[in-house]
């Protein structure tokens, strides 16, 4: 295990607000995601905090009198952080961490330090550390606790706000040098990208709530060996394998990051090299959990994050997975009825893995043209590459040296047959 990994085993207390307009059911399933978060960020919860209240308050967030409490002790007196379920401005952060002498984080914290822990490829590492430092520079202040009298201004010009000044620049250089590292690989994704479309093949992108089970259908569907451990945010990077679909043509799929509510908007920003798969994709397969009892605000979730990545329209295959532990068979009917084409399955057991692939096969029958071809004997390389990456049909060699070939064809491939389309007198 990598020394990031190891569990810290901090305690912690969860802090959210219930606002009006959202019900006391919506924060508790959101407290309950955010005490798995600080689970996979190697923290217990020892207590929970639940304030009523129009909006947030500019100084603590939560109203001081419940600051001055959370401060005092309690049940949670044993606890060394405090972690909020939406992001603190550094004002807040600041305030509350001089009220508690606690540490203060917020959810985008705690995820960016989770995706910190889970990064393996030199991408992912790029990655995360360009949200984090995009998330450190406005609140560099509050790292110079012990000269938080130097802010800036008349009689509080000297070192304080020098060195302030030195990191926030050496902060910005860095930004600066991520952004160009990550531009080169996506220059290099679109390498990689075009080298499958030589191919011809159609590219699904997997994408869904974090612990939906992506990386297990996956798994299932190609034998990639993907982690899949039942925490969140188990995948970051990136997977492509391939799926050979039982009428033998060919299916890129893609594994990618999994989505949360609340996702930080400068993970969306630094992570935009790894979501391009998803906007170029030509299937979007949306993994639901089906399972969880919050599953279509889950989906709501979801459908956010695509909209703010201009991957809304595409055309989407929802399949509702972990079918085997739903509770009663009618809820799965009662989904697959109110979304028609949908597919139920386990990435588990199997269950429905073959209706799944049907479904692929029925999603991508409109990404493909059926000619019917004169293929001259000379052109046998072109008939190899018809076999390759289209959808034969027939083959039937003439007297007169005429191959005749009846397929499905990528699109891309089709200007080049043009000249041996058989009119339809003779198709």
């Amino acid at each position: 295990m990598r020394e990031s990994e190891r569990p810290v085993h901090e305690s912690a207390i969860l802090v959210g607000l219930e606002r009006e307009g959202v019900s006391r059911w919506d924060v508790q399933d959101s407290l309950d995601e955010l005490r798995q978060l600080a689970a996979s960020a190697g923290a217990t919860v020892a207590d929970v905090v639940i304030q009523k209240l129009d909006h947030p308050t500019a100084p603590y967030y939560i109203g001081k009198g419940k600051a001055e409490e959370i401060a005092r002790g309690g049940a949670g007196q044993s606890a060394t952080t405090l972690i909020f379920d939406d992001e603190l401005s550094p004002a807040q952060g600041r305030n509350l961490e001089n009220l508690t002498s606690r540490k203060v984080l917020d959810r985008t914290q705690l995820i960016l330090d989770i995706f910190a822990r889970r990064a393996r490829s030199r991408e992912g590492r790029l990655q995360i550390e360009l949200a984090q430092l995009q998330y450190l520079l406005p609140r560099l202040t509050r790292m110079w606790t012990h000269l938080s009298r130097q802010t800036g201004g008349i009689g509080t010009r000297g070192p304080g706000e020098t060195q302030l000044e030195v990191d926030r620049r050496r902060v910005q250089e860095r930004i600066a040098r991520l952004e160009r590292d990550l531009r080169e690989v996506r220059k290099n994704r679109a390498v990689q990208r075009e080298g499958r479309r030589r191919n011809h093949w159609p590219v699904a992108s997997l994408v869904g709530y974090t612990n939906a089970g992506k990386s297990s259908l996956l798994n299932r569907l190609t034998g990639a060996g993907v982690s899949a451990e039942d925490r969140l945010f188990a995948t970051l990077d990136p997977t492509t394998r391939q799926v050979v679909l039982p009428n033998r043509q060919k299916l890129l799929l893609t594994d990618t990051v999994g989505f949360i509510r609340k996702l930080p908007h400068t993970l969306i920003e630094s992570f935009k090299a790894t979501l391009e798969e998803v906007q170029l994709a030509d299937l979007l397969v949306h993994v639901v959990d089906a399972s969880h009892p919050q599953h279509a605000e889950q989906m709501a979730a979801v459908e956010s994050t695509l909209k703010e990545l201009n991957a809304m329209g595409k055309q989407t295959l929802l399949v509702f997975n972990k079918c085997d532990v739903v509770p009663h068979p009618d809820l799965i009917e009662g989904l697959l009825r109110q979304h028609p084409g949908s597919v139920a399955v386990s990435a588990r057991t199997g269950e429905g893995i073959p209706a799944l692939l049907e479904e692929f096969q029925i999603r991508l029958e409109a990404w493909r043209l059926k000619m019917r071809l004169a293929l001259p004997h000379s052109e046998s390389a072109l008939l190899a590459e018809i076999h390759r990456v289209g959808h034969v049909l027939e083959v039937r060699y003439e007297d007169d040296g005429r191959t005749l070939v009846t397929a499905h064809i990528p699109p891309e491939l089709a200007p080049r047959l043009a000249a041996w389309v058989l009119p339809p007198s003779e198709a």
